[in-house]
């Protein structure tokens, strides 16, 4: 490998950990260090995570945005070679297709992870893809990318696989991506955020909450969902519990004088 590639492959990482970074480490600072006392009453698993695991979140991290720098790469070089149908003006198919587009990679992403995730659980896999994602049985954000190296590969395939689908423009994807990072690492947070009434309205029928997920993470079972909580909702995977530990959660009463996680 020569030179130029190996500069592209640390600049594509570097950009994509520098994102991980800023929106994982705003959250963590956020509610586990500024408004901690403040949020306290709404952490899911009420434990404090360990140092140990999230010294080790941060480093598969690391190891995934190394992955998708190579993604990346190989990106550049089918759009090089004209195999997709990538564009980089906006005004190539205009701005009604540049929302289209976007909302759209969002859709499909969220089935792509779905059926990905719920594949990735079979027992045959699961060790080989899937089992050092779930070490992190009480989340943190830095857990959102802490994955095997080819559940990054699976994760970061999105994106070649939309460009091979469907015009879409640097911008769009940007876009998505700025919406996927941001979503996962609230998923992976450790603390609900949304009011108590949330799972009751349309919104919670449709979206998926941190509590979704962090049940997962702590059952290894249902809530495979990443977004939206239909395809849940429609296989039946939604966990037994999910809307009963939600309620238990967002009703907790704020103690007054709480001074850190147990």
């Amino acid at each position: 490998m020569d030179i130029s590639k190996i500069e592209k492959i640390v600049g594509l990482s570097s950009a994509e950990f520098f994102r991980y970074l800023l929106a994982a480490g705003v959250l963590w600072l956020f509610f586990y260090v500024f408004r901690r006392r403040h949020w306290l009453h709404r952490k899911i698993i009420t434990k404090a995570p360990r140092g140990r695991d999230i010294r080790r979140e941060l480093g598969l991290s690391l190891l995934t945005c190394l992955i998708y720098g190579l993604v990346g790469l190989f990106s550049i070089y089918a759009i090089a070679q004209g195999w997709t149908q990538y564009y980089g003006k906006i005004a190539k198919h205009g701005w009604p297709w540049f929302w289209i587009s976007t909302i759209l990679t969002i859709f499909l992403h969220d089935a792509y992870f779905y059926w990905t995730h719920r594949l990735m659980h079979h027992p045959k896999l699961y060790p080989l893809m899937h089992k050092a994602h779930h070490r992190s049985t009480n989340p943190t954000p830095w857990a959102a990318y802490a994955f095997d190296p080819l559940e990054a590969i699976v994760q970061a395939a999105i994106f070649p696989l939309v460009t091979f689908l469907y015009p879409i423009s640097g911008q769009a994807f940007l876009l998505f991506m700025l919406w996927q990072i941001s979503f996962n690492v609230i998923g992976h947070a450790g603390f609900e955020i949304y009011p108590s009434w949330f799972l009751k309205s349309w919104l919670g029928k449709f979206f998926n909450t941190p509590t979704n997920h962090t049940m997962h993470h702590q059952y290894f079972r249902g809530n495979y969902g990443l977004y939206f909580n239909f395809w849940d909702r429609l296989m039946g995977t939604n966990h037994p519990d999910y809307e009963k530990r939600f309620e238990a959660v967002t009703t907790r009463p704020a103690v007054s004088g709480e001074s850190g996680i147990s």
